[in-house]
């Protein structure tokens, strides 16, 4: 019997998650077809995975008429056609929050790899996720590795508790922090990503956003989801049962596995191009609990998710301007989290916001942050 094809959407594939969720597809030619693309500003690369993959819709922000036979469509439109079997979210930023509410109304299975869209729009998603009965599948390795542990579970969970690598600068004194260079935060020990997650890493950031995206993901109080330092990011995440009991997912760290299983899901699949454990020679784990003093910008993000209404909304609004002209060495790394408490402490939240509320209040918050790094850089 011939295998069933199922037809996948990739918004941002030319970033690091779009282009090893392409790896995936070419492992598995015969089960896995491109039928939608849609890139950013990299045309070149872009126009390369469509001669490679030939998909029927093409979308690209910075539109360049260019080969292959597809027909350039509007996000929305891609997202939504009715031969997409699963849409893959790989944007950063609010860029994929609006395409992801048309994906959900429509009543599509969503793999998920953007933070910031349950982050901003928690609420909206998963009240839309139950109306439309559309599914959200968790790309992220934390989520996907909890995502894992609940399956065949009565989900009675006491604690979520998600790994944290700690970044290029664990243990590094914040004296020394004010010397970082963009080059030198972009060096992760461990994992592949693209740059705005880097930085989001070693500020961890990123892992704030993460508590966000389990609360909403998984249904689970901020006050049972508690974050470690496991520096070798073997351990992808683990979850406590009411009795005790935790179980934990373990893999070689690279993000393939994640993005295989939820393009694959609920089957598990062979791929001889993926890594596997080895435990030919001694293997070291270790915990830490995590020094919120000496990362700021986790607490901030927290306090943030828990606070609500559109608080979440503007902390990802100023960390993108903040990471963004770090990254054009306009600002110091500790900047970063002077840009965003400083930006939340002039907001005055809307709870229970619309998704146009939303996006008015991003806009503002883009506005102030830039405001106030125009008063740290000297690169206007």
């Amino acid at each position: 019997m011939k295998k069933a094809v199922k037809k996948i959407v990739i918004l941002g594939s030319t970033g690091s998650i779009g282009q090893q969720t392409l790896d995936i597809v070419r492992s598995f030619p015969d089960e896995l077809h491109i039928l939608g693309l849609a890139c950013g500003e990299n045309v070149s690369l872009f126009n390369d995975h469509v001669n490679e993959f030939n998909p029927a819709l093409l979308y690209s922000s910075n539109y360049q008429a260019g080969s292959g036979k597809g027909k350039y469509c509007s996000l929305e439109d891609m997202v939504s056609h009715p031969d997409a079997d699963l849409i893959l979210i790989a944007t950063t930023g609010k860029a994929g929050l609006l395409p992801t509410v048309t994906a959900v109304k429509a009543g599509k299975t969503v793999a998920l790899a953007n933070k910031e869209i349950l982050v901003m729009a928690g609420p909206i998603i998963t009240s839309l996720i139950k109306k439309h009965r559309a599914q959200i599948l968790p790309v992220d390795s934390e989520h996907s590795a909890i995502w894992q542990c609940l399956r065949g579970e009565d989900k009675h969970v006491e604690r979520l508790i998600l790994t944290a690598s700690g970044g290029p600068f664990y243990g590094t004194p914040r004296e020394r922090q004010l010397e970082v260079q963009p080059l030198d935060a972009l060096n992760h020990p461990t994992w592949k990503m693209g740059k705005k997650v880097t930085i989001d890493s070693a500020t961890l950031f990123n892992k704030g956003l993460e508590v966000i995206e389990a609360h909403w993901l998984f249904n689970i109080p901020y006050e049972k989801i508690e974050i470690v330092i496991h520096r070798q990011s073997i351990i992808h995440s683990m979850i406590e049962f009411a009795d005790g009991s935790i179980k934990a997912q373990l893999s070689v760290p690279d993000m393939r596995l994640p993005i295989q299983y939820a393009l694959f899901y609920p089957k598990r699949v062979n791929n001889a191009d993926l890594p596997r454990m080895s435990f030919d020679k001694p293997l070291e784990m270790t915990f830490a609990a995590v020094d919120y003093a000496a990362f700021p910008c986790l607490k901030l993000a927290i306090e943030a998710g828990k606070r609500g209404g559109t608080y979440p909304a503007v902390l990802c609004a100023a960390d993108e301007i903040a990471v963004e002209l770090f990254l054009q060495s306009c600002l110091r790394f500790a900047d970063i989290e002077r840009i965003i408490e400083r930006t939340l402490s002039e907001h005055d939240s809307i709870m229970n916001p619309s998704l146009e509320e939303i996006i008015l209040i991003d806009g503002w918050a883009r506005a102030t942050a830039l405001e106030f790094a125009r008063k740290e850089t000297t690169c206007y």
